[in-house]
Formats: structure tokens, C-alpha cells, sequence
């Protein structure tokens, strides 16, 4: 298969995962804080990816000679990102609705590419600027403009979108340098789960029957959602940029909106479908037209 349709998949699978467990995070904090939430995912997200780290890559990074101070750098700084993306989008939740909470998150699509041109002075062909502002379009057509109020949920949406745009752009700066999808996905959930574990044992109550009251929850987005669905988007990162990745990863702000309506009863106007459909034009734009200029690489 081709290695950029085999990225392609990898992205799109993420999203459709990111986007399904909007909901299930929604619902587990019944019994249960943010902090604990987030936590508990990452740890069972680092449980279920560390076999597949012993079996692939643990005797490959053995043979060759790496410098594990900057390896361990980044994944702190991964894990750091991560953990605090999901730690506010969990308050976020509480604080407004889903389709809200993955609308807003989804604002990092905008801010993937200025990261990249801006920071790291990377060139980013044009048809992704279109695709940013379409992006855009979409997520406000699902917000419904008639209808929104400023809440601290959805504030917190827009911070935590920051934390989301770095993590991408820093991943595709780490596996230039350690491609080592399965370590990285690995090692960045485990650093993730000590970072919301500390607050959560200062702000919250641990209660581990608390925890077992929400398992199908933390099951379903630790080992599907953080785990397999990390481990697709640094797949995804392998062989497409930032910015192109960073807008198919958006569709999740679609997807949970579809879910919330399916699963909540959070109910889809025609204003909010054409938001969905201006989102997925976006996507099918920013891959075609470079392949139709016959550009193999999205940021050179």
C-alpha cells in the first residue's frame, strides 16, 4: 500500500475514534474528577500499548545508539501536551456539550499551520489555507450561530485546542529523529498519566471503586482512544505533515457531533449537517490538489 494512503487511513481512523469517544468521556465522570479521568485513560492506554512495545521496537532501540536525553525531552514534552489537552477538555465537558467541547477543540487545525510556518519556518502549499478557513466555516456552522453563549467550556475548548497543535507539530519534529511510533505512543501516555494522577490525588478523591463504577468508559477511551488512536495519528505523522493531518484529524469535531446526536439526543439541525459536510469538503480539498500538482510532500 501506499505509504501516504496508509497515513491517510491511519488519520482518518484517529479522528473517527477521537470523535466516537466524546461521548463515553462525556459520561465517565459520574464517580469520578477530570484529573482521575484523565489519568486512569492514560494508564490503561500505556498498559495496552506496552506489549506491542516489547514485542516491535524494544530490541531495535537496543541495537542502535541513541542519545536518550533529548528522547526522553520530548516524550516529557509530549506527555505534558497530551495530558493537558485531555485534562481540559474533561473540564470542558462539564461545563458545556459535547458537540461545543469538540467543535472548539478542533479550532488546533488553525493553529497547526501557523506553528509550523511561524515557529519552525516551514513552507505550506496553499491549498491549505483554504481548507483551514473551510475548517473554520464548518466548525462554526456547528455551533450554531443563533444559539451561542460563552461559557467557560467553551473557553477552556479554545485553550486546550492550543495544547493539541503543538503536540502535533512537535511529533512530526520527534520522529525525524526516533521513528519509533510505537515507543513514542507508548512512553508519551505513561509520562501523560503521571501529569493528571499528581492533581488528581491533591484536588480530587481517589476512590478505586469509584473508578470501577465508570470501567466501560475508561476502558473504551483508554485502550481505544488514547492508546490504538495515539498510536494511528504518529503513524499518520510518519509520512504526512502537520498541517494536512491536522485537518483530517478535525473531522472528530464532525464525528462527535453525529455520535452526540445518535447516542445524547443532542439534536442536528440543517445549519450543523452543512458544518459537517463544509468540514469534509475541506478534507477531500486539502489532500487532491496537491497530488494534482504532482507535489509528493505537503511541507517541504
Amino acid at each position: 500500500m501506499n505509504k501516504k494512503l496508509f497515513s491517510f487511513i491511519c488519520a482518518f481512523s484517529c479522528s473517527f475514534i477521537w470523535g466516537s469517544a466524546f461521548v463515553a468521556q462525556d459520561m465517565g465522570m459520574d464517580y469520578i474528577g477530570p484529573f482521575t479521568f484523565t489519568g486512569v485513560r492514560m494508564v490503561i492506554a500505556f498498559i495496552s500499548l506496552l506489549p506491542f512495545f516489547f514485542i516491535y521496537e524494544f530490541k531495535k532501540i537496543k541495537k542502535n545508539k541513541i542519545n536518550f536525553n533529548i528522547i526522553f525531552l520530548y516524550i516529557c514534552l509530549l506527555g505534558f501536551l497530551l495530558s493537558v489537552g485531555m485534562s481540559l477538555q474533561q473540564f470542558a465537558l462539564l461545563r458545556t456539550d459535547v458537540a461545543n467541547t469538540a467543535v472548539f477543540t478542533i479550532l488546533y487545525v488553525v493553529l497547526v499551520p501557523f506553528v509550523a510556518y511561524f515557529l519552525f519556518s516551514k513552507n505550506i502549499h496553499w491549498s491549505i489555507w483554504p481548507s483551514v478557513l473551510m475548517c473554520l466555516l464548518g466548525g462554526f456552522l456547528l455551533t450554531e450561530f443563533d444559539d451561542v453563549t460563552i461559557r467557560a467550556g467553551d473557553t477552556l475548548s479554545v485553550i486546550n485546542a492550543f495544547f493539541w497543535a503543538f503536540h502535533i507539530v512537535f511529533i512530526s519534529k520527534f520522529l525525524r529523529i526516533f521513528n519509533y511510533p510505537v515507543t513514542i505512543a507508548t512512553f508519551q501516555c505513561l509520562v501523560g498519566a503521571v501529569v493528571a494522577l499528581v492533581p488528581a490525588y491533591v484536588f480530587e478523591e481517589i476512590v478505586f471503586s469509584n473508578i470501577l463504577l465508570e470501567y466501560q468508559e475508561l476502558l473504551y477511551v483508554g485502550v481505544l482512544s488514547s492508546g490504538i488512536a495515539f498510536l494511528l495519528q504518529i503513524y499518520a505523522q510518519q509520512n504526512l505533515s502537520p498541517a494536512p493531518v491536522a485537518i483530517i484529524l478535525s473531522l472528530e469535531g464532525a464525528i462527535a457531533a453525529i455520535f452526540g446526536w445518535i447516542l445524547l439526543d443532542q439534536f442536528l439541525n440543517e445549519v450543523k449537517i452543512l458544518g459537517i459536510l463544509v468540514i469534509l469538503i475541506a478534507v477531500i480539498f486539502a489532500q487532491i490538489v496537491p497530488l494534482r500538482n504532482n507535489q509528493s510532500k505537503f511541507l517541504s
